[in-house]
């Protein structure tokens, strides 16, 4: 089954410590990167996160937001008094010119508990902490599951997408090789005329053998029956890529480029406007492919 590389996942957990949190968001990339935001000290410890992650994902970019609500512990209470005494005597100084009445001291006082750094919260050191991280990892890897399901189900969308699509650029070429016997055949026929019009014009015989000569030239120029056969072995490869899936994204993306190549090809050799109709709508098709692709681990 093809996985898409997008999506998005979210656990909780707790501890006698903490009350954690995780989210996982994930988009495309051609490589795998991890990027962790939220509290201290995860945002440092990205090499642990990605650990986890790689369980799950192998390609694109993932934002892993960690949010623990910590318990408050006595010994972690710890005002800047030196702070809040600024703040509290600017407040008493502007009290006073305002002649504010003495009942909003209290309001006051309350308000500057809440000032940026008065009541900072604690610094962690020193590793991942013991009391929370398990959570945490399990938080992650309920999160990623969560993710995992999200990518299996738009994968299996996109699968039946590209295979229709897969169908329909088949017919196209299908069509196009049905016609090009007939491609040779006109060309012949608008020489055969060209030449009945100038005998008719000059009055001058041409040999049958340059009519033919100039057919076989057309025919060895505008031969693409290489590039048809390449090309239809190319779409088998692609139909059993998408079937098969797991971690398919970027063989897919090789053959993609390679089905392009010689679509080109056949377009600037056919020299035909039927054939090049069809071309165009292969190369529409092939567009869509491309895109998403793009978004397939």
């Amino acid at each position: 089954m093809l996985l898409s590389m997008t999506g998005y996942g979210e656990a909780r957990g707790a501890t006698a410590a903490a009350a954690v949190a995780v989210e996982v968001r994930a988009v495309n990339n051609r490589h795998l990167k991890v990027t962790v935001r939220g509290s201290d000290p995860y945002p440092l410890f990205e090499a642990e996160v990605e650990k986890v992650v790689r369980r799950h994902v192998r390609r694109g970019t993932l934002l892993v937001h960690v949010h623990a609500n910590r318990r408050a512990k006595p010994t972690d209470a710890a005002l800047n008094t030196d702070l809040l005494t600024a703040y509290l005597k600017q407040a008493r100084t502007a009290c006073d010119a305002a002649k504010l009445p003495e009942l909003y001291a209290a309001q006051v006082f309350a308000a500057a508990l809440t000032l940026p750094g008065v009541a900072p919260e604690p610094t962690r050191h020193g590793g991942l902490p013991d009391d929370e991280w398990p959570a945490v990892e399990t938080a992650l890897g309920e999160a990623l599951t969560k993710l995992d399901a999200m990518r299996r189900e738009e994968g299996k969308a996109m699968a039946a997408e590209l295979l229709s699509l897969h169908g329909h650029v088949c017919e196209e070429l299908g069509r196009v090789r049905s016609h090009l016997p007939a491609v040779t055949a006109e060309y012949r026929q608008r020489i055969l005329e060209r030449v009945r019009q100038g005998v008719a014009d000059a009055g001058v015989a041409v040999s049958q053998d340059h009519v033919i000569r100039e057919v076989a030239l057309f025919a060895d120029r505008t031969d693409v029956a290489e590039e048809v056969t390449r090309l239809t072995a190319h779409l088998e490869q692609f139909a059993e890529l998408v079937r098969k899936g797991d971690e398919a994204g970027r063989k897919l993306e090789f053959v993609l480029q390679e089905m392009g190549r010689e679509v080109n090809t056949l377009g600037s050799k056919a020299g035909d406007v039927t054939v090049s109709r069809h071309v165009f709508e292969i190369k529409a098709a092939l567009e869509k492919v491309r895109e998403l692709v793009q978004n397939v681990e």
